[in-house]
């Protein structure tokens, strides 16, 4: 991120999307915010989040650029806490690029980086480091359960939780500091030391409970990995393009025609799902079939979760090893009269279905949106690599706290330091600087 971000710049941006609409929004924040609402719109005299019907005129010709509603959010009731104007102007290419040049012109003002505004936000203290990442997230989601998950954090619900434990545990040290400065006063151990047992040991619990959903956030976050596996010409690919609605994936009745993995994002339930189509697995001598083979059983392995494909009228060859957990699905169910009695020795699920004539799809798909709300679902809020290293240190350091007793009290209180320490980084209170940039830069411009 620059150095040079400051409050005594002032920076522009538009906050929508690119393309044809009504309504697009540019924003300002900074000190000469005024200025440069003065010079597009003259004879403006607004007042704080009452939106006003303005002409914007270029500063250098005069000549009208829009028609627009201006809304001034005055210091420190601002996103960023700064003076700050929003216009709403017609959401068409020109129009954005006329008062974006205008803008430009402006002295003093200057196109902000992506995540300016939000960045400034938090280093004027309206949102910490982890509302941040939720807004980020909010941004980026695709499903409705990505985008409730985001909004807890984004609302500050980890923070606040976060917060709470790092309470108790200056709570534990405020009495075992008092331990340790007067430890010479009678009865000052029966006093404190089981308050800090006891006070360690819940955060320690409610760490856990964060730290058991974490796996389940950080799937709903990326997405749950689904892999279509089986022999060659089982209807793999058909199956894909069935359960996408489109033509992802090349059909042929001859063995060996997907090498590639070919990828496809569903929304299932709300769960965001990667669907992977893979090659056949079977012996080959084809270097490049092999190869693909290959990929496919990697991936499958690395899978949430692997539909094993067996033609109706068929035995299944053995599911290769590693590939867990599994859900067995009879295709070509059009094409029989009466499957085989098959049975899965693994105890997997078995389902039946034509991709041809749609029978059984709706099925699957019931079964793949309660597979993911099984993973995904809950109330996680830990939905980040960072977030949860920072509950393992907190949980480590609270660890060697409690096996060290009270036989070295400066120790102890050194570990619950440490403990604090590691819960205050995910909201950024300390140790923040290396990954400001990459959170920032995954967000909008004009955020």
């Amino acid at each position: 991120m620059r150095d040079e971000y400051s409050s005594r710049e002032t920076i522009f941006a538009p906050a929508t999307g690119v393309g044809r609409a009504a309504v697009a929004i540019v924003r300002i924040s900074g000190p000469d915010c005024d200025a440069a609402i003065q010079l597009l719109a003259s004879d403006c005299n607004l007042k704080d989040r009452i939106a006003s019907l303005r002409d914007l005129r270029d500063p250098e010709t005069g000549e009208l650029l829009d028609r627009a509603l201006v809304i001034r959010f005055f210091a420190p009731r601002s996103f960023t806490t700064e003076e700050m104007a929003e216009l709403q102007i017609t959401g068409g290419h020109a129009v954005l690029k006329s008062v974006m040049r205008a803008l430009d012109r402006i002295p003093g003002l200057r196109l902000a980086e992506p995540g300016e505004f939000a960045l400034r936000a938090f280093q004027n203290g309206k949102i910490d480091l982890a509302e941040v990442e939720g807004l980020a997230d909010l941004v980026a989601s695709e499903t409705e359960a990505q985008r409730k998950q985001a909004i807890r954090v984004a609302g500050g619900e980890l923070s606040r939780e976060t917060e709470s434990i790092r309470r108790l545990l200056i709570r534990a040290m405020s009495a075992l500091e008092s331990q340790i400065d007067f430890s010479d006063i009678e009865e000052a151990e029966s006093i404190t030391v089981g308050d800090v047992n006891r006070l360690t040991m819940e955060a320690v619990e409610r760490i856990r409970t964060m730290l058991a959903s974490a796996q389940a956030g950080e799937r709903l976050r990326h997405g749950l990995s689904v892999v279509i596996a089986g022999p060659p010409n089982v209807g793999k690919s058909t199956l894909m393009n069935a359960l996408s609605r489109r033509e992802v994936s090349i059909v042929s009745p001859h063995p060996g025609t997907t090498r590639d993995l070919v990828e496809v994002a569903l929304d299932l339930s709300g769960y965001p799902v990667t669907l992977v189509d893979t090659a056949g697995i079977r012996a080959s001598e084809d270097e490049v079939e092999r190869e693909g083979i290959e990929r496919a059983q990697k991936r499958a392995q690395d899978a949430d979760l692997t539909l094993w494909l067996v033609e109706c009228g068929t035995s299944s060859p053995p599911i290769p090893p590693g590939i867990h957990p599994v859900l067995i699905v009879r295709t070509k169910s059009d094409l029989v009269e009466r499957d085989l009695e098959f049975s899965s020795s693994s105890g997997s699920s078995i389902l039946c279905v034509s991709a041809r004539t749609g029978n059984g799809l709706s099925a699957l798909l019931d079964e793949l949106g309660r597979f993911a709300e099984r993973l995904c679902g809950g109330s996680a809020l830990i939905a980040t690599e960072r977030h949860r290293r920072a509950f393992l240190d907190a949980e480590a350091a609270l660890l060697r706290a409690l096996n060290l007793g009270h036989d070295n009290l400066e120790l102890l209180a050194e570990d619950l330091r440490l403990a604090a320490r590691a819960l205050a980084r995910i909201s950024g209170r300390i140790d923040v600087e290396d990954v400001l940039d990459d959170i920032f830069a995954r967000m909008c411009v004009g955020k």
